[in-house]
């Protein structure tokens, strides 16, 4: 074990040490209900920031929040037939409600297009209609073999964006400019490194004709799909009869788009940035990004004195208008608070002690770096705000360096079974054989993630076949 003794090192266990990350940070805990979690305040705070930042991008492209059913009447599953396919295995149904068996089984929601679109059919009858541009925050439930906390759950929270275009190049581009909102909040505000792509047919989402997607890859070389975008183009208007006269006054299907993200983008950011230590977080996510530190000792005017100096520096760093900032009251130690905070991320630790005010100079230390710098009291709103930004790019670019690393181009089959062996992720080509696809997966566990958006011109011969002009791939295990 490290020297924060209840945390395993990523050496040792990392999905043990992942388990101790969330825990000993105090993000979530296990649930007696099987499958799912309690997520607890400080790891709820992150989902707010997720959440307030999203919805001011997803509100600049005209997007507005509604609130849809939790329960979805079975038939309306089996409309379209993927759909029901590729979600049959994880679903939770209600048989009987109010002591009586129900005359149609109801389906906890998994995702909400069927329920919504039965609604969307009343809302749109003219083109003056669209584009229909909607967004809920929800809870979904799939029911989860395997679960691990806050990347697979079986119930988990998200959001979801559904919206109905005049043509299919207007859907398309709408999906797109999503995917690129998810792109930037990953880079931008929680400085983890994606990949956008398009996924094979046998990844896509179930009714879609093309899903979108950025991924990641984290410590342990596994892959995470932060957020996907799917045109799904007419499937569910067809189904659900979704109708609208054009400019012409021609009845026409509408052309439709899902897309989403949710709580497990907090599992990738605990992933891809903590250490053996606790969890490290980058400061525009972080609930608390500044922790001022009182030292106190058993003299009770000199206690007050630095709580004051405390309570004074806090205020101007908070007249920034940019910085979040707390002061640790409790009654524990020195040693103990710094711990506690060290565990939870925080990217700045200002330390206040008597000798500190005389000499006006404070230590600050640095989360990312696990370094201390002795700051003069003049300076240091001017140091931390400049921090603030500083850490974010460091931790983007080590993040991103990192990734770099981890995926390995590989023109034979060998290579690749032996690079994905050896825990990293690989650049290959396919030739979009599903076969192809299939046996890759059985003998190797990894999938095709996707067909990068930036490399989707390269062509070469794939893996295993050895056909030319095939297309460049991304191949992972994933969580």
């Amino acid at each position: 074990m490290n020297k924060s003794k209840n945390i395993t090192t990523r050496a040792e266990d990392f999905s043990e040490w992942y388990q101790d990350i969330v825990e000993q940070a105090g993000l979530a805990e296990h649930s007696v209900v099987r499958g799912s979690m309690v997520i607890k305040p400080y790891g709820y705070s992150i989902w707010e920031n997720v959440q307030k930042e999203l919805d001011i991008q997803f509100k600049s492209l005209g997007v507005e929040n509604a609130y849809f059913p939790l329960f979805i009447p079975e038939s309306f599953l089996k409309k379209e037939a993927e759909h029901v396919e590729g979600f049959s295995p994880e679903l939770a149904v209600v048989t009987i409600a109010g002591g009586k068996p129900l005359a149609e089984n109801l389906v906890v929601r998994p995702t909400s297009e069927t329920i919504i679109y039965d609604t969307f059919k009343n809302w749109v009858s003219s083109h003056r209609d669209l584009p229909l541009l909607i967004n809920q925050w929800a809870n979904v439930v799939r029911w989860e073999m395997r679960p691990r906390m806050f990347i697979r759950t079986t119930e988990f929270l998200w959001q979801e964006g559904h919206t109905a275009h005049s043509t299919a190049k207007e859907a398309d581009e709408f999906a797109l400019k999503i995917l690129n909102i998810y792109k930037n909040f990953a880079e931008e505000f929680m400085a983890i490194p994606v990949i956008e792509g398009e996924k094979s047919e046998n990844e896509k989402f179930a009714g879609a004709i093309k899903t979108y997607t950025i991924e990641t890859i984290v410590q342990d070389g596994k892959a995470i799909q932060f957020a996907t975008s799917h045109n799904l183009g007419q499937n569910f208007a067809k189904a659900f009869d979704i109708k609208f006269q054009n400019k012409e006054s021609k009845e026409e299907y509408v052309n439709q788009t899902s897309w989403g993200l949710s709580t497990r983008t907090i599992g990738a950011l605990v992933m891809s940035h903590s250490d053996d230590k606790g969890l490290v977080l980058p400061p525009k996510i972080a609930p608390t990004q500044i922790i001022i530190i009182p030292i106190l000792g058993s003299n009770k005017d000199i206690a007050d004195q630095v709580l004051d100096k405390c309570a004074e520096i806090k205020n101007r760093l908070d007249q920034t208008g940019s910085l979040r900032v707390k002061i640790d009251t409790t009654d524990k130690n020195f040693g103990e608070k710094n711990y506690y905070w060290e565990k939870r991320g925080v990217p700045l630790r200002i330390e206040i002690g008597p000798k500190d005010i005389e000499a006006e100079k404070y230590i600050v230390s640095r989360r990312d770096l696990l370094t201390k710098e002795v700051i003069d009291e003049s300076s240091i709103v001017d140091y931390c705000v400049n921090m603030m930004s500083e850490i974010q790019l460091f931790l983007f670019h080590q993040a991103q360096n990192r990734v770099s690393k981890q995926i390995i181009k590989v023109s034979d089959y060998e290579e690749l079974k032996k690079v994905i062996e050896d825990g990293r992720a690989v650049y290959a080509f396919w030739d979009g054989d599903s076969n192809v696809e299939d046996r890759i997966k059985e003998e190797t566990k990894a999938t095709i993630r996707c067909k990068p958006f930036k490399k989707i011109s390269e062509k070469g011969n794939s893996v295993i076949t050895n056909k030319d002009q095939s297309d460049l791939c991304l191949f992972a295990k994933s969580y």
